[in-house]
């Protein structure tokens, strides 16, 4: 594969790897890498700083300036795309002949406007975009928020029909793909699960003593699900509960101080996070949310014991079997009382295990990427 160069272009700097939106983009980029690709990086940075850690998987790494605040406005576009719109980023991908990977629908600007039209382009799709800024909108308190998202939503929907014959589309799940299929009408269009960490999962037989619900809690729809849980399924069950993730609101700290075996743990790091995972005797993770794939469940299934969803968080990813679901509160308590009890088997972790690989081996995935866009 020594002449096969791929750009990528991502919406953002994909290290470090400390949020749920860059583990597909960061892992994608290491395991093309490791399998002969030339990658040529491209990122919008924005906060997160040039990272030399890209430089040991890729040929080269450019790096570009995102148009915020009012610059990056436009009457037709979505604000997520206008602000990407980045004249050198064109430039650097019209010099050769290479294909090329525009990571989210945030970064197909050039797409839209045909000035990539000549090259092979192919779109990673990490959400139905416009379902999830309808539900931002739904979830945020803030007015202001609210009418952004709503109009962003409004944009986006018209903006992803728009895109449907212009490229090559991977979708994270079959929820996703049957929307952009049968009511966008997208045709050239696969699922493509996302690319996780090389996790070393062990089964650990004995049973834990708390229950754990994490994420990034300064995500609005996070934050929901975690008042959600504290003030309507902790509150008579007598099972303790811990929240843990980034930057938990001021709210959210004191609801959880209101009974005794409720508590947040503020900004873990990563190993203490994984320990949390592994310890906790039911990883529940609700969402308000059904789009996209939530890698903080990914994660959970292969390092924790019992799993408790509901059908929007779990929905499309080919998992549904290794979680128990449960879409009200009456039902998730009982669940919680009868998985808080239950042994976590050594059958139940392998079969799991064997499912997990059968869809997220990365090495797998990537072999089908570049069937895909070289072959």
């Amino acid at each position: 594969m020594e002449n096969h160069h791929l750009h990528i272009v991502c919406l953002d700097v994909p290290f470090p790897v400390d949020y749920g939106g860059v583990f597909d983009l960061f892992f994608k980029i290491k395991s093309l890498s490791e399998a002969g690709i030339h990658i040529h990086l491209h990122c919008f940075e924005y906060g997160r700083g040039q990272q030399p850690e890209l430089n040991r998987y890729c040929a080269s790494v450019h790096y570009y300036a995102r148009h915020n605040g009012h610059k990056g406005f436009s009457a037709l576009l979505p604000y997520i795309v206008a602000s990407r719109a980045n004249t050198a980023l064109l430039q650097n991908l019209l010099t050769d002949d290479y294909p090329v990977l525009l990571e989210g629908i945030h970064c197909t600007y050039f797409l839209n406007s045909g000035e990539l039209s000549h090259k092979k382009v192919f779109v990673r799709l990490h959400n139905v975009e416009y379902k999830y800024y309808e539900e931002l909108g739904r979830t945020t308190t803030s007015w202001f928020k609210k009418i952004y998202y709503r109009r962003e939503s409004r944009l986006l929907k018209h903006y992803e029909a728009s895109l449907k014959n212009k490229a090559t589309f991977w979708t994270v799940n079959d929820k996703d793909l049957a929307v952009f299929t049968n009511e966008l009408g997208y045709s050239n269009i696969e699922n493509l699960p996302p690319f996780m960490p090389a996790y070393e999962p062990q089964w650990n037989g004995e049973n834990g003593n708390y229950c754990l619900y994490h994420g990034n809690l300064s995500v609005p729809e996070n934050e929901k699900a975690a008042v959600w849980l504290l003030e309507h399924v902790f509150t008579e069950l007598q099972i303790p509960l811990v929240i843990a993730g980034k930057n938990p609101s001021e709210h959210l700290r004191r609801l959880s101080k209101r009974q005794m075996h409720t508590c947040v743990v503020s900004n873990p790091g990563e190993t203490e996070m994984q320990e949390l995972i592994k310890k906790a005797q039911v990883n529940i993770l609700p969402s308000f949310n059904s789009t996209g794939i939530k890698l903080k469940l990914i994660n959970a299934l292969y390092n924790g014991k019992h799993c408790l969803v509901n059908t929007a968080a779990i929905d499309g990813t080919g998992m549904e079997s290794s979680c128990t679901i449960a879409d009200n509160t009456a039902v998730m308590k009982n669940a919680l009382q009868h998985l808080f009890q239950a042994p976590f088997t050594l059958q139940q972790f392998e079969q799991r295990q064997h499912r997990l690989q059968s869809i997220f081996s990365n090495k797998t995935n990537a072999e089908k990427m570049i069937g895909w866009i070289f072959g």
